[in-house]
Order: structure tokens, then C-alpha cells, then sequence
């Protein structure tokens, strides 16, 4: 039995089905479960709600909210896992934790657990254009800040099959696996994607740093705020560089930018 928390999001949902048709028995874990018998309701922030499906499991994959930070103790979480004698995690992390743009405290928890562990730091998500979508369908335009500045967004649907990959199978202990996309794109360049996509134009809007910081607010605590900023308008080099990880788990490519558009087309028609 694998566990998966965070089930319900841009990478626990495909990470569950690719688990299922893989032959695996998988529990579903999100704060929110959206009917009956769809998983299990916990909250990372009490540690003790994850209890009663850790007995049995081989596997569990920790995937933090982003007020996680603020509001919980991964150290907890993951005490309450090798009590449970489950013997493997695996943690969705953060490019930036490589980079040092975001702090180190969650990768700690576990890599000094003692358990057998393995780590995804993801770049930026090819899914975090849907938060677009809705102006899109609507009016036809979009807004970002750093119009030009390009970043190897990463497919979630490959950020789960590298996880699926960890938990199934042996050979990935202690590995730490940076995970991007194929190559660098821009904004401006995404809304060209989703435009040749939907075969309607689209007009793009380049916002300031301090208009992005006001929209994103309203989701993120302000220090990943800022830290996500300067990421998107000021990245390092390792930040814009294409990783080998992906390709080395999956034996294949990683998807484009234009594979997740294809796949997500309705959300912008």
C-alpha cells in the first residue's frame, strides 16, 4: 500500500492514477476529500490525522500546501511515519531549495529520519498557467510579469510518474532529482503556445513585480511570494538550465509545454 497526501492537486491527482494503473493499492490523502470513500481526510499541520492509514504501507508521498511552512512541522509529519514503521518517503520539494532560495527545513525532517528517502525538486510548473485560464476563455488576454524571461517549466503528469517511480521501485534511495522541463520558455512564449492551441489570439500583458505580488498574495505566504519572484524575473543559471533527471527515471524525454496545453486545452477555450 502507497499513501499519497495532497491526492487532490496538479500532481497527487495523476500521481494517483499512474499508482493505480501500475497495480498499486493506493489511499488517497487531501485535507479536503471531495465525496465518500474517495480517500482519506487529514492535515498535515496534526500529524495524528495521518495515523490511521500509515499501517501496512510501504510508501509514503509527502506533498506540503503552500502555508504549510507557516502553519506545520514537517519534522512531526514524518516522526509519525517511522513510528508507523513505514520504510520509504518520498518528498516533493522545490528546485528552489537547491538554489537556496527557499529554506532547507523539509528536506531536513527528512533526510535525517532514518528512513529510506528520496527527493523531487521541481521547477516551475507548466500547470501554473491555469491560473490564466479564466481570463482566456473570457476576454482573450493574459498577464504575467517578466514576459521574456524563460524557465524550463516541468509537466506535473512527469513529476508524478518520477514519484510513482520512487515509491515503486528500488534504486532511487538518497537520490535528490531536480525535474524540468525540455526547455526554457518565456511567458510571452506560453501565451503563444495556448494561442496556436486554441487557434484564437490571445493579447499578453506584461505586469510589474509589485502588481504580480498583489495578485499572488492571495494564495501564498509573502516569503514564497518573493522568493517565487525573484525566481521568475531574476533566475540563476541552474535555474534556467535544463535537468537530465526526468529522462534519466523515465527513460524518455520530458514533456513540452505544449504536451500539458494539449491535454488542458478545454480549460482555456
Amino acid at each position: 500500500m502507497i499513501v499519497i497526501t495532497g491526492a487532490t492537486g496538479n500532481v497527487g491527482r495523476p500521481l494517483v492514477q499512474t499508482l493505480i494503473a501500475a497495480g498499486e493499492d493506493v489511499v488517497p490523502v487531501s485535507r479536503h476529500i471531495e465525496s465518500p470513500g474517495a480517500g482519506h481526510q487529514a492535515d498535515l499541520t496534526n500529524p495524528a490525522t495521518l495515523e490511521p492509514v500509515l499501517d501496512g504501507a510501504k510508501a509514503v508521498f509527502l506533498l506540503t500546501s503552500a502555508d504549510f511552512l507557516a502553519n506545520g512541522n514537517l519534522q512531526d509529519v514524518v516522526d509519525v511515519i517511522r513510528y508507523a514503521g513505514v520504510p520509504r518517503v518520498v518528498l516533493l520539494s522545490s528546485q528552489g531549495v537547491g538554489t537556496e532560495r527557499h529554506p532547507a527545513v523539509h528536506e531536513d525532517a527528512v533526510t535525517g529520519s532514518g528512513l529510506e528517502w528520496t527527493i523531487l525538486r521541481p521547477g516551475n510548473f507548466a500547470s501554473n498557467a491555469f491560473a490564466w485560464a479564466e481570463s482566456i476563455r473570457t476576454q482573450r488576454a493574459m498577464a504575467a510579469p517578466f514576459a521574456d524571461v524563460a524557465l524550463p517549466a516541468v509537466d506535473p503528469q512527469d513529476i508524478a510518474e518520477v514519484a510513482a517511480a520512487a515509491l515503486r521501485e528500488p534504486g532511487h534511495a538518497g537520490a535528490v532529482y531536480t525535474l524540468t522541463g525540455p526547455a526554457a520558455i518565456s511567458p510571452r512564449q506560453q501565451a503563444g503556445v495556448i494561442q496556436t492551441a486554441i487557434g484564437t489570439p490571445v493579447s499578453f500583458t506584461e505586469l510589474t513585480r509589485d502588481q504580480a505580488r498583489l495578485g499572488m498574495l492571495d494564495f501564498m505566504p509573502e516569503p514564497v511570494v518573493e522568493a517565487t519572484l525573484d525566481v521568475l524575473g531574476s533566475p540563476t543559471p541552474a535555474e534556467q538550465a535544463v535537468s537530465p533527471d526526468v529522462e534519466k527515471v523515465l527513460h524518455r524525454p520530458p514533456r513540452t509545454f505544449a504536451d500539458w496545453v494539449s491535454r488542458n486545452l478545454q480549460a482555456f477555450r
